[in-house]
């Protein structure tokens, strides 16, 4: 890659060095195969450690109730970021915050407890490609900041 087209200070802070810096965040496996699983801009940092939004995501995904979610890192004045989850359940589910919040506590979940949700904001949708996929974090924080129509599910009696 030579670079942006008219924009050196973008191609100055991805290419550095001669090497190519994307953002994403990748493991590699026993066989040495890599695999994306993130993106550095999408980490939240809590107390000083990394909470990558796709983590908790698995976690929520295998929520019986949960149809689709994002989360996404808000401003805490203790712990600089906090977890915070947008929830779509289910046609005819319904569930509280504090039901979802301890699925995720529970241990056979495997979250530590910086990466549980402190919050939950439950959605009639989430906004999304054209082929389904979740457009998060970067929609959802731009949703936050915006006038996103107020279509929260009523918890559960």
């Amino acid at each position: 890659m030579l670079g942006y087209w008219n924009r050196p200070e973008a191609t100055a802070e991805m290419i550095r060095n001669g090497w190519l810096h994307s953002g994403d965040i990748a493991v590699m496996d026993e066989d040495g195969y890599f695999f994306i699983v993130d993106r550095m801009k999408d980490m939240i940092l809590v107390s000083g450690f990394n909470v990558y939004p796709t983590e908790v995501e698995d976690v929520l995904f295998h929520h019986p109730k949960i149809l689709k979610c994002a989360v996404i890192g808000v401003p805490d004045d203790q712990t600089g970021e906090r977890v915070k989850a947008f929830v779509v359940l289910k046609p005819g589910e319904t569930a509280t915050a504090d039901e979802i919040i301890a699925w995720c506590r529970d241990p056979e979940q495997g979250l530590t407890g910086y990466r549980v949700p402190r919050e939950i904001e439950f959605r009639d949708s989430l906004p999304e490609t054209m082929i389904g996929k979740v457009l998060a974090p970067r929609h959802c924080r731009k949703k936050r900041r915006q006038a996103w129509p107020a279509t929260a599910v009523p918890p559960a009696s």
